[in-house]
């Protein structure tokens, strides 16, 4: 038995956009499932909002999204609560989501993409614990910490 844990992402309106991005960033296949494709009549504001949505790709990579019903459609994401603060991360989100490679090569195109649009919280580079380490806000409010395995000596 295996089991594998995938972050679900909750939004109002904006889950194919985040799913979309997450694609052109990490590569892939998106899958998005309507609630008007259950049923939900099309007159009805939520028919067109994404009910089941994921991203999955050959690289390990896996996200799941929806869009939560009965809500105002687009929210700007609320401004980012995570900030470096005297060489410490000081925040309230309840989750940061982690992406971690074995090389610089492997992830820094992943920072540069998810970096469009972002708030970055610390810069991707060398840190004292990883070959690299950074840490941003998306577009979407999604904070992502990306960063490389230091090789363990045994």
């Amino acid at each position: 038995m295996s089991l594998t844990a995938v972050a679900h992402l909750n939004f109002t309106g904006q889950a194919r956009e985040a799913l979309e991005f997450y694609q052109s960033v990490f590569g892939g296949q998106v899958t998005v499932v309507t609630y008007g494709d259950f049923g939900m009549p099309a007159e009805l504001p939520d028919a067109g909002k994404v009910v089941f949505g994921q991203v999955t790709a050959d690289n390990g990579f896996s996200v799941l999204a929806y869009d939560v019903p009965g809500t105002d459609g687009p929210a700007a994401p609320a401004a980012p609560t995570t900030r470096r603060e005297n060489g410490t991360t000081i925040t309230k989100e309840p989750f940061f989501l982690s992406v971690r490679g074995t090389t610089v090569d492997e992830v820094s195109p992943v920072w540069k993409g998810l970096a469009d649009g972002a708030t970055v919280v610390e810069e991707f580079g060398p840190a004292p614990w990883a070959p690299a380490f950074g840490m941003l806000v998306d577009r979407f409010g999604v904070t992502w910490i990306i960063d490389v395995a230091a090789e363990h000596q045994g």
